[in-house]
């Protein structure tokens, strides 16, 4: 008996030291890196975030249609019927007359904007504001969606690993019991001992039970994530290349770089751009219309006129009921809101990084504790096994020394899942967790490209990528 323990506890501990060492897949299997770029192309949210990037850019084509002349063209045609009828005077007796015409024409119409109260100037900077927010919006989305597919890819590894622990404890069990079923047979033990067994071979059902519906959450978030099934997994490695070297470097790069602190800046920017669009709306007016048209048939039949103009027209706003006024009241108001929703996310950055160092932190100090823990716990396991051979220890005494070693195997699993997730964090607080820094193995999407494409368009109904 003594020997097929050790054979199981001996292969169990080779899993817990090879967790993220050497991994639980074969050479064909899966890696981090690879299952990052599977996420990076694939998760619907992070392009999602694409699409309204490009959406965002039309923004400043349509703020630049006020630069640009509005032309209409009219057509209209009919038919009219007259009947005038003079009554007689005198020797002169009374006439009727019926015409009938056919009105027709067609026209054009210019209008130009020259001057609005730099409307529509504030309109394009606000508009290239928001482009660039919601660039900075899209790489802070992409942090997440990495950092999401690393904490699913580690989720699945610990949860693969606890649940071959809980399955081969459930065998040592099952032997264990038998074993001792045998020996209360022959009187050595008493039936105490065998419930004590059966006991915690339930229990050990039941975390083996538990496991598998973790394992299963782990892997639908997974699949939701990367976009599909984890297959074999290869080890999980730390990303410690792009940790800074202490917590005040870390904080001093996030508050320079996070994309959520950038994004923010720009939609103060926009916000304080609407006060100056609102201010315009109390300045002169000035445009420039230009017209031509041409008719038929307009008084008598056959008849033909053209007319042409131009007109210059200034307009003076005097007073509106308050509405410009109560719209610029609102914007500061707004842009003064945007200031501190600024220097909020500026506090959280500088939470977020300083909770995912000492998580970081906390997770090594944590690996070797653990691995110190699972060390003694096997010398412990070990010493109970043989006193409880010469009668020195009871069956409790070993069923509660291989669950301290099983425990303490989970947590040093666990501890390394966390020493890798904590490493992600920090890059991901820092603001360089993106597929540049990476080296991920994908085509980087330029936000650039499509904004180069439809920044000066002045007509088309298809999209740059042909929809």
């Amino acid at each position: 008996m003594k020997q097929i323990f050790r054979s199981r506890l001996s292969f169990l501990g080779a899993m817990t030291s090879t967790f993220v060492l050497a991994g639980i897949g074969a050479a064909s299997a899966e890696t981090l890196e690879s299952a990052l770029a599977r996420a990076y192309v694939n998760n619907p949210t992070l392009n999602a975030q694409r699409a309204s990037v490009r959406a965002t850019d039309e923004n400043v084509g349509r703020a630049k249609a006020g630069y640009r002349p509005q032309v209409t063209a009219t057509a209209d045609a009919g038919r009219t019927f007259s009947d005038f009828e003079t009554p007689s005077r005198g020797r002169i007796p009374n006439s009727n007359s019926i015409e009938r015409l056919y009105p027709r024409g067609y026209g054009v119409q210019v209008d130009q904007s020259i001057f609005n109260g730099f409307r529509t100037v504030n309109s394009v900077r606000q508009a290239e504001s928001s482009v660039l927010g919601s660039r900075e919006t899209l790489t802070n989305e992409e942090q997440n969606t990495l950092f999401d597919a690393a904490q699913s890819y580690m989720n699945v590894l610990r949860d693969t690993a606890i649940l071959d622990l809980q399955r081969n404890n459930v065998e040592v069990l099952d032997e264990q019991l038998r074993q001792t079923r045998d020996r209360f047979n022959v009187g050595e033990v008493t039936r105490t001992d065998v419930a004590q067994s059966e006991s915690r071979l339930a229990a050990a059902r039941s975390q083996v039970s538990l496991a598998e519906a973790n394992l299963r959450t782990s892997v639908a978030t997974y699949r939701r994530v990367v976009g599909v099934e984890p297959k074999q997994l290869a080890p999980g490695r730390p990303l410690d290349r792009l940790l800074a070297a202490n917590l005040d470097a870390t904080l001093k790069i996030a508050l320079n770089e996070h994309p959520a602190i950038k994004a923010a800046l720009h939609s103060v920017d926009v916000a304080e751009l609407q006060v100056k669009i609102e201010e315009g709306a109390l300045a002169p007016q000035l445009g420039v219309r230009g017209a031509v048209s041409e008719r038929y048939d307009s008084q008598q039949t056959g008849d033909q006129s053209l007319n042409a103009s131009i007109v210059a027209q200034l307009t003076v706003p005097i007073y509106d009921g308050g509405l410009a006024y109560a719209s610029t009241r609102q914007a500061k108001e707004t842009a003064g809101q945007r200031r501190l929703e600024a220097d909020s996310i500026r506090d959280q950055v500088r939470a977020a990084v300083i909770s995912s160092w000492g998580q970081l932190e906390a997770a090594r100090a944590q690996i070797v504790a653990a691995q110190a823990q699972v060390e003694a716990a096997e010398v412990a396991l070990n010493g109970v096994r043989e006193e409880a051979r010469v009668g020195q220890r009871t069956t409790l005494d070993v069923l509660n020394a291989q669950q301290e070693l099983l425990n303490a195997r989970v947590t040093l699993i666990t501890a390394q899942r966390d020493r890798v997730v904590a490493s992600y964090a920090v890059v991901q607080a820092s603001g360089r967790l993106n597929s540049r820094a990476m080296g991920l193995a994908v085509n980087h999407y330029n936000a650039k490209t499509h904004f180069d494409q439809v920044k000066d368009a002045w007509f088309g109904l298809t999209t740059p990528d042909g929809r």
